[in-house]
């Protein structure tokens, strides 16, 4: 059974920063890559950033304001959110593409999120 748990969201005002963690554990054979998806009200859960494969891809909305890291050792995943706006509310969602053995398919696991919440 593979978990990950999300932390790091919460309140902040609009320009303040906010950095989520996502740490996965459990069975975990190989990660091929991990992400941030988020998802505000009413709309569709959209993707803000991955990692893997010794790259990093960005929403255009986050570019130069977001970064995703990784730390491989640990198998976690960060999201270091700063010059935060109003319209980056949402709830925040952590994803890995990996597989829990060695004769197991590739999967994508889900964790339970976290509320991002930004005022003006």
């Amino acid at each position: 059974q593979v978990q990950l748990v999300e932390s790091g969201g919460g309140l902040v005002q609009a320009g303040g920063s906010l950095r989520l963690s996502c740490a996965a554990s459990g069975s975990i054979f190989a990660i091929n890559r991990m992400a941030w998806y988020r998802q505000a009200p009413g709309k569709q859960r959209e993707l803000v950033a991955r990692i893997g494969g010794g790259s990093t891809n960005y929403a255009d909305s986050v570019k130069g304001r977001f970064t995703i890291s990784a730390d491989n050792a640990k198998n976690t995943v960060y999201l270091q959110m700063n010059s935060l706006k109003p319209e980056d509310t949402a709830v925040y969602y952590c994803n890995t593409f990996m597989k829990s053995r060695s004769n197991t398919p590739w999967y994508d696991y889900w964790g339970q999120g976290t509320q991002v919440t930004v005022s003006s």
